[in-house]
């Protein structure tokens, strides 16, 4: 993650869960910098500037930093925030949710200290040895539950949303698959995948789309629906040539 910018005073909302994260975040200052380098498998040096970095965390306003511009990978990459305008801004935080293993679920305007947790990390003390098991059923508490989700999260993270979900919840899972110059098939490209979860997230906020049905018309990055391959809450989206190069450090 990004650090936070300095007094840093701009309006962020305050994360819904945050007292959980605060209990959290007070149990990851008390880990060694030798627990952190087994726990998250990084080299001692990292270790070192995560445990400093863990040790100022904060909740004070002037720490903060927009959660939706403090996370980097490919899946922001292709989100675009930089082509928001405040409009966007407005609806994004309306209707996007950033699933986070410190801070459970975010809207994309709630301030955030910089941190380093995956979801799926395992700690080593109880009640934090497990975080899908800590957060429970609170994240997916603090989604709406009459409105259809559209799920673009990475696998690690679904997991602790959709076993807490009503039975009569609507999730679709939009599906992205790359044509193989070799093979001519649609075949999973990890990094395509994430790229265009990003950009179809993008997509869905600059358009305002709000109604399922109208996913099928995503056409972003040279994909478009695969009417063939589809289900109702798997649309797939099939690409030629990925037209999302340049947007990955990993592509070029």
């Amino acid at each position: 993650m990004r650090p936070a910018a300095k007094d840093n005073v701009q309006h962020l909302s305050k994360p819904q869960l945050l007292e959980s994260a605060a209990e959290l975040a007070a149990y990851l200052k008390s880990l060694s910098p030798s627990d952190v380098a087994r726990i998250m498998k990084i080299s001692p040096k990292l270790a070192h500037e995560t445990c400093t970095l863990m040790s100022g965390w904060s909740s004070l306003p002037k720490h903060q930093r927009a959660a939706v511009d403090s996370f980097i990978g490919d899946i922001y990459s292709g989100l675009q925030v930089q082509r928001w305008s405040a409009a966007d801004k407005r609806y994004a935080d309306e209707h996007l949710r950033i699933l986070s293993g410190l801070y459970g679920v975010l809207k994309p305007y709630d301030g955030i200290y910089p941190y380093r947790l995956e979801m799926a990390y395992r700690l080593p003390d109880e009640p934090f040895k497990n975080l899908y098991a800590y957060w429970a059923d609170r994240i997916a508490k603090a989604l709406p539950s009459t409105e259809t989700i559209v799920n673009l999260a990475a696998a690690e993270y679904s997991k602790a949303v959709l076993p807490h979900l009503e039975s009569s919840a609507k999730v679709v899972a939009p599906q992205f698959m790359t044509i193989s110059p070799k093979t001519g098939q649609p075949v999973f490209v990890v990094v395509h995948a994430k790229i265009a979860r990003g950009a179809f997230a993008g997509w869905m906020i600059r358009q305002r789309v709000d109604d399922p049905a109208s996913l099928t018309s995503f056409d972003q990055l040279g994909y478009v629906y695969d009417r063939e391959s589809s289900t109702e809450d798997s649309p797939v989206f099939v690409c030629r040539e990925f037209g999302g190069l340049g947007l990955s450090v990993r592509l070029s």
